[in-house]
């Protein structure tokens, strides 16, 4: 069976949620189209690198990004850094003609996306955005009743997203509360969900 080898740039609290559905994967997708292999980890310095290469299960890791995109033996990158830097290496690694996962959101904004897009139509590589709730059994269920027309015509969308992970006035400022780094703040880190779900259930 195909192996796919994975660059991750992030070793970070979305690092660990995406090696977990690298080593579940072949669980429950079999025959697995291709089995992802953890590579190479990068981290922003050598000790959070070694360790998440250690905690994450990856046979390497790294400091430097480029690096890795530009390792012959690197087959997919997968960004989960914060979100201003994901188009320099989206775009990057489109160049390298390594396949692309990116976590949402895509960009700071629609021009930088849109230079993204053009980067991988380009290359002609696979890419995907990180909308990982696409998958959970209640969307895939309201997914099958809409197509199977059980519940009618949608005529309506309401959609909330609620987190209270930062709601802690103690908890140390995240990045995603920094405007420079975070770019669209709430709205483009967890409403983008919200939007999707509308997108995948019922369409343009």
């Amino acid at each position: 069976m195909k192996k796919l080898n994975v660059g991750m740039i992030g070793g970070g609290f979305m690092g660990k949620a995406h090696s977990l559905a690298y080593a579940g994967m072949p669980m429950f997708f079999w025959p697995a189209p291709a089995i992802p292999h953890r590579h190479t980890v990068v981290d922003v310095n050598e000790q959070l690198a070694k360790d998440a290469a250690a905690r994450l299960g990856f046979d390497h890791y790294s400091t430097d990004w480029r690096e890795v995109v530009n390792n012959p033996e690197i087959d997919v990158i997968d960004i989960v850094t914060p979100n201003n830097t994901h188009a320099e290496i989206a775009i990057a690694a489109a160049k390298a003609g390594k396949h692309i996962i990116c976590e949402k959101p895509l960009a700071l904004g629609a021009e930088q996306a849109k230079e993204m897009l053009e980067a991988v139509q380009a290359s002609g590589v696979k890419h995907a955005v990180a909308f990982n709730y696409r998958r959970t059994p209640a969307v895939a269920l309201a997914k099958k009743y809409i197509e199977e027309g059980r519940i009618g015509k949608v005529l309506s969308f309401r959609g909330t997203y609620l987190q209270d992970w930062s709601a802690d006035p103690n908890s140390p400022l995240s990045w995603r509360f920094q405007k420079k780094i975070a770019g669209s703040g709430a709205l483009g880190d967890i409403g983008t969900h919200v939007v999707d779900f509308a997108r995948y259930l019922v369409g343009e």
